[in-house]
């Protein structure tokens, strides 16, 4: 986890992501790419000179690297290295164009939690950039004086195309010393046996020596509400599901189950690409 990249607009859930984004650099030697993605009309720019022609785009090009110097003296970013970009693209694409620049190993966005990232990404590209981002995606909901990850639910359908996000998502557990709980959530419309369901889990244990893995069935009305209940019964701090890039979401998470979860659960959520 050495290079963070926090998109933001300078709002106060932005700012949220950028705190644990510290603290996570500080932990890990870490560095930390701030990102801003200015809005401006395309059929404006001449395709020749590009954005440095337009006065808009100066302008809020200076405005944002003013407002990044303020940032940057933050007293909780001493110490760090911070490095700035502004992009000219849709939020999504500026993300994953910069995660590929950078390698960035984690992306850290802010959230209002019921009504999304309403602030930092409107409409749909929150679910275009939890979708289609290669690099995995935490999202906070509040301000962490501390962010700790004790015990961090991993909720999955336990099927073969799963076995990578969950590796992935084995590594961050490592790196918090978290116990792992491993989750799948059995529904009447969505049946799958106890025995049937333990068995699935227990393959992908067996492919690890991971020892703080412990495997939980939990039966409920809906997935989502299978996910929150469970991770409030064991007061999570993390919950952990893997995503299907641009094919949309897993069969387990299909429709709006992950961007509801994102949306609603109250605690961090982070998403690992298939």
């Amino acid at each position: 986890m050495k290079k963070i990249l926090v998109p933001t607009d300078f709002s106060e859930q932005a700012e949220k992501a950028l705190e644990v984004a510290a603290q996570l650099a500080k932990q890990h030697n870490g560095e930390i790419y701030l990102l801003n993605v200015l809005d401006l009309p395309l059929h404006e720019v001449d395709p020749l000179k590009g954005y440095n022609d337009l006065p808009e785009a100066v302008f809020f090009m200076k405005l944002a690297h003013k407002k990044f110097k303020k940032l940057i003296k933050k007293d909780y970013l001493e110490g760090i290295k911070v490095y700035e970009n502004v992009e000219f693209h849709d939020v999504y694409k500026a993300i994953n164009h910069v995660c590929k620049k950078h390698t960035i190993d984690l992306i850290i966005m802010g959230s209002h939690g019921a009504s999304g990232f309403k602030e930092l990404l409107i409409g749909s590209n929150t679910e275009k950039v939890v979708r289609t981002s290669a690099t995995p995606v935490l999202v906070v909901k509040k301000a962490h004086t501390e962010f700790k990850v004790k015990n961090f639910v991993f909720a999955s359908d336990f099927k073969e195309e799963a076995k990578v996000p969950f590796l992935k998502a084995l590594k961050f557990a490592e790196l918090f010393k978290a116990e792992m709980h491993l989750l799948m959530v059995i529904t009447a419309n969505k049946f799958v046996t106890t025995a049937n369901a333990k068995a699935r889990i227990q393959g992908f244990l067996d492919a690890v020596t991971h020892s703080f893995c412990t495997i939980h069935i939990y039966n409920d009305e809906t997935i989502e509400k299978g996910i929150m209940n469970f991770s409030q019964s064991i007061d999570a701090d993390l919950i952990g599901m893997s995503t299907h890039g641009r094919q949309g979401l897993s069969h387990f998470f299909n429709g709006s189950i992950s961007e509801d979860l994102v949306n609603h659960a109250k605690r961090p959520v982070i998403t690992f690409r298939i």
